[in-house]
C-alpha cells in the first residue's frame, strides 16, 4: 500500500544559539507523530550576520544530532576532543549519549543552507558512550536514474549504503532530487515513521486528496510499504527521513532529552555540579565523571 499524507507541518521562524536565524520545522508539539525524530531545524541564509554567531559550547544528553549541509561551512569541537569541518554536501552525526559538550560554529560564506535533525535514543541507550563522525560530500554515495538523483547519507537505496553506520536507531536519511515530472519511489517498512522536508520545487504525493506540497514544509506519511512522490514542472529537492518509533515517554528540556522528569532533573544537577561528562571503559560502561572544566579549550 502506498503511503498517504498524514500531516503537513509548516516551518516557523526562530532565532537559536547565539543568534542564528533558522526555521523550526519539527519540534516539541510534533514528537508523538514524528517519533523517533524530535526536532528538525532548517537554515537558508545569505547574510553571514544571520548565522556566524553560531552555537557556542553547550551540553547534550539522550539524543543524536545530525547536521547536513547543502551549502556553507561549519566547524565542530567537543568534549571528546573531536574537531571537524563539514562543507557543501557534508554531514556530521553526533551521538550525545551519556553527555557531551560541543560547539558548532558556521563560518562566513556567501550562503549557509542545511538542516539539523535530532533523533531520540531509546531508554536503555540514553547513557551510552558518546561518539562523533563526519563525512565529506565525496564519501556519500549517489544513485542516479532517469527520474531522480539520490544521495544516501544513512540507510540503503538500490544497493547503495550510506556511510553513517552503527547508528543507534538505524534511521534512513536521503537527499533526493527529482527531475521535472519525474517520480521517486521507495519501498518502506510499514511500521517506520517516514517524512520528507521539501527544499525546493513542488511535490505531488499519492495522497488521495490532491495536496500540493511546497518548500519549508515537513510532510509526514501514514503507514504503508511504499512511498511515491512526483515532481511538478520544476526540479524537486527534498530530504527524506525514516526510522522505527520508540514509543517511549519523553522528558525534554533544552538540550537534554530523557524518559522521566527525575532523570531530567538529575542531568541538570550534574551540569551544576560539573559532573555531567562521564568516563566509559572499553565495554562502554560508565566508570565515573570528570569535571566539565577539563573539556574546554581556547
Amino acid at each position: 500500500m502506498t503511503r498517504k499524507v498524514k500531516k503537513i507541518v509548516e516551518g516557523e521562524d526562530k532565532v537559536d544559539g547565539a543568534g542564528v536565524q533558522l526555521v523550526r520545522v519539527v519540534g516539541k508539539p510534533d514528537t508523538e507523530d514524528f517519533d523517533p525524530f524530535l526536532m528538525l531545524d532548517a537554515f537558508d541564509n545569505d547574510d553571514p550576520e544571520t548565522f556566524t554567531k553560531g552555537f557556542p559550547w553547550h551540553t547534550h544528553r539522550g539524543i543524536e544530532t545530525v547536521t547536513y549541509l547543502l551549502k556553507g561551512e561549519i566547524q565542530h569541537r567537543d568534549s571528546l576532543g573531536n574537531e571537524g569541518v563539514i562543507r557543501d554536501g557534508g554531514c556530521q552525526w553526533m551521538t550525545a549519549g551519556s553527555g557531551i559538550i560541543h560547539q558548532e560554529m558556521p563560518q562566513p560564506t556567501s550562503k549557509m543552507q542545511g538542516v539539523q535533525l535530532w533523533v531520540n535514543l531509546p531508554a536503555d541507550l540514553k547513557m551510552t558512550e558518546p561518539r562523533y563522525r563526519d563525512f565529506s560530500a565525496l564519501e556519500i554515495p549517489q544513485v542516479e536514474d532517469e527520474a531522480s538523483t539520490v544521495r544516501v547519507v544513512a540507510g540503503e537505496y538500490k544497493g547503495k549504503k550510506g556511510p553513517m553506520e552503527k547508528i543507534t536507531v538505524q534511521p534512513a536519511f536521503m537527499d533526493v532530487t527529482v527531475r521535472p515530472g519525474g517520480t521517486f519511489s521507495l519501498e518502506t517498512d510499514p511500521d517506520d515513521t517516514v517524512f520528507i522536508y521539501i527544499i525546493t520545487g513542488t511535490a505531488f504525493p499519492e495522497t488521495g486528496a490532491g495536496e500540493t506540497l511546497t518548500s519549508r514544509q515537513a510532510v509526514l506519511f501514514d503507514r504503508g510499504d511504499k512511498l511515491q512522490v512526483k515532481a511538478g514542472e520544476e526540479t524537486l529537492q527534498f530530504l527524506l527521513f525514516s526510522g522505527k518509533p520508540l514509543n517511549e515517554p519523553i522528558a525534554w528540556s533544552g538540550p537534554i532529552v530523557m524518559n522521566t522528569r527525575r532523570e531530567l532533573q538529575h542531568a541538570f544537577r550534574e551540569i551544576d555540579q560539573k559532573t555531567f561528562i562521564k568516563e566509559h571503559d572499553s565495554s562502554g560502561a560508565i566508570t565515573g565523571s570528570r569535571k566539565n572544566g577539563q573539556v574546554y579549550r581556547d
